[in-house]
C-alpha cells in the first residue's frame, strides 16, 4: 500500500487491491456455487439437502469468520501508521481467537445438530442428506477459520493477488473431489450431496497449508516474522480483537442467516420449491461477490489511508467504490432480465424447478441494487473501524423489517414463497438509505475534527 496524490493514482490503487480480492472472492463462493450445482444434478433430493445444510452452515461460517476479519482493518491501520513491529503479536493472537472459536463450533453444533432438525419438517431423506453434509464440513473447520486470520493479513498488506493464486489453486481441487464424491467417479463411493461437504473440508485444509506456507517463506510476509516467536495467550489482546470482530460477526451473521431463516421457512413448502428457491438464491449469493469484494477492498484502503489520518484521500475512495459497485449491479440486472431462462438451466434440468427458479430469479434483481450500495458502505465503516452501527442496522433492517414482512406476505397475500423474498428486499433497501446517512456524517465529522486538529 502506497500514498497516492492524484484520483488516477487511487484508481489504479484500489484496483489493483480489488480485482484480486474479486477473482477470489469468486473462486472461494464458487465451492458452494458448484456443490449447488452439481448435487441437482444428482438429483432435486440431494439439492434439498444441501440447501438445508448450507443453510445452517453459512451463517455461522460467515459470521464467526467475520469476527476474525477484524484483522483486516487492525493491520492495516497499523501500517499506515508506521506500527510494523505489532503485526506479529496481532496475527498469533487471532490465530488461537480462530482455534477457540472453531472448538467451540464443533462442540455446540454437535449437540444442537438434531434438535435443530427435529423442528423441521423434512422428507427423510432429505433430513438424511443434510445432516451428513454438516458431519463432513465440521471436518474442515478449524482449517478454515486459521486461513481466515492468514488471509486478512496478507490482503491488509495491499498483497491480494497472493490470496486470488492461492484459492484458484484450490478450486479445481473442489471441483474435482466434487465430480468423485457426489457421483462416485474414479474409484470412489457415490455419496452424493453429502460428498459436496467432504470436497469442501478437504479443500479447506489445502487452502490452510498453502497459505502457511507462503506466510512462513514468501516475500514480504516472511519479513514479518509471524511464527519466528510463540507470543503467551493475550485475553487483552483477545478483547481489543473481539471488541472490533464482534459488531463485524454480528452484523454479517444476522444479514446471512436471514436468508437461511427463509430457507427455513421454506422447508414448510414442497421440495420442488425449496430446490428453485435455493438455486435462485444461490445465484444471488454469487453476484453479491461483486459488492462484498468491494467491501473488503474498501476496508484495505480507507483504514490504510485513516491510519494515516489522510481522511480526504479515504473519502475519495469511499465513493470510488461505491460507484463501481451500482453500475455492476445495474448491468448485471440487465443481463439477468435478458437470459434468466440460461441461469436457471444452471442449476437443474428437473422442469417445475427451472420454471419456478425463473420467477425467483427475477426478484434477485432488486437485491443486487440495494447489496450495491449497503455492502461497500459496510467496508468503509470497517476501515473507520466504525463497526457498532453496521450491527444494529443489519439487525434492525433485517430481522425487525425484513423478515416479519416478508412472513406477513408469504401467509396472508397471494405471492406465497415469493412473499419473504419482497420482504428481505424492503429490509436490505432501509438499510442501505440509513447506512449512507451514516457515511455522511461520520466522513463530515472526521474530516472537521481533523482540520480544527
Amino acid at each position: 500500500m502506497l500514498e497516492t496524490y492524484s484520483l488516477k493514482e487511487k484508481w489504479r490503487q484500489f484496483l489493483i487491491v480489488l480485482l484480486p480480492i474479486l477473482i477470489s472472492q469468486l473462486a472461494l463462493f464458487s465451492m458452494t456455487f458448484f456443490d449447488t450445482i452439481m448435487s441437482g444434478h444428482a438429483s432435486p433430493t440431494d439439492l434439498a439437502g444441501v440447501a438445508i445444510g448450507a443453510s445452517l452452515w453459512v451463517p455461522v461460517q460467515s459470521g464467526l469468520t467475520g469476527i476474525l476479519m477484524a484483522v483486516m482493518p487492525m493491520v492495516a491501520q497499523m501500517l499506515g501508521a508506521g506500527r510494523r513491529d505489532q503485526v506479529p503479536f496481532t496475527i498469533i493472537q487471532a490465530l488461537y481467537v480462530a482455534i477457540a472459536i472453531a472448538v467451540a463450533v464443533i462442540i455446540f453444533g454437535g449437540m444442537a445438530l438434531n434438535p435443530v432438525m427435529n423442528m423441521m419438517q423434512l422428507e427423510p431423506d432429505v433430513r438424511e442428506i443434510a445432516i451428513g453434509f454438516l458431519h463432513a464440513i465440521a471436518i474442515g473447520i478449524i482449517p478454515l477459520f486459521l486461513y481466515t486470520v492468514i488471509r486478512c493479513f496478507i490482503d491488509a498488506l495491499g498483497q491480494t493477488r497472493v490470496t486470488m493464486i492461492i484459492t484458484l489453486f484450490s478450486l479445481p481441487i473442489n471441483v474435482l473431489l466434487n465430480y468423485a464424491l457426489i457421483f462416485g467417479n474414479l474409484g470412489l463411493p457415490r455419496l452424493g450431496g453429502v460428498g459436496a461437504g467432504y470436497a469442501s473440508a478437504i479443500t479447506y485444509w489445502c487452502i490452510f497449508v498453502i497459505s502457511l506456507f507462503v506466510v512462513k517463506r514468501v516475500h514480504p510476509f516472511a519479513e514479518f516474522g509471524v511464527f519466528t516467536k510463540l507470543y503467551r495467550i493475550s485475553f487483552a489482546a483477545w478483547k481489543e480483537l473481539l471488541k472490533l470482530g464482534l459488531p463485524i460477526g454480528f452484523s454479517i451473521f444476522f444479514e446471512v442467516s436471514i436468508f437461511a431463516a427463509v430457507t427455513l421457512f421454506m422447508s414448510e413448502y414442497s421440495t420442488i420449491t425449496i430446490a428453485a428457491h435455493q438455486a435462485a438464491m444461490n445465484f444471488a449469493s454469487f453476484i453479491y461477490m461483486v459488492p462484498l469484494s468491494i467491501s473488503m477492498a474498501l476496508t484495505i484502503v480507507v483504514g490504510f489511508e485513516v491510519g494515516a489520518k489522510r481522511f480526504r484521500d479515504a473519502r475519495q475512495y469511499s465513493y470510488m467504490g461505491i460507484g463501481i459497485a451500482v453500475v455492476l449491479a445495474l448491468l448485471f440486472g440487465l443481463g439477468l432480465l435478458l437470459f434468466n431462462k440460461q441461469v436457471a438451466g444452471f442449476y437443474t434440468t428437473d422442469i417445475e424447478v427451472l420454471e419456478l427458479a425463473q420467477h425467483f430469479l427475477m426478484y434477485s434483481i432488486l437485491f443486487l441494487i440495494s447489496d450495491a450500495v449497503a455492502a461497500p458502505i459496510q467496508g468503509v465503516l470497517r476501515g473507520y473501524k466504525d463497526v457498532t452501527v453496521t450491527f444494529i442496522v443489519a439487525l434492525v433492517s433485517y430481522w425487525v423489517i425484513g423478515l416479519p414482512l416478508g412472513y406477513l406476505f408469504a401467509k396472508f397475500s397471494s405471492f406465497g414463497a415469493f412473499g419473504y423474498w419482497i420482504g428481505l428486499i424492503t429490509g436490505l433497501a432501509a438499510g442501505a438509505i440509513f447506512l449512507f446517512g451514516r457515511l455522511l456524517s461520520l466522513q463530515k465529522r472526521m474530516i472537521k475534527a481533523h482540520s480544527q486538529g
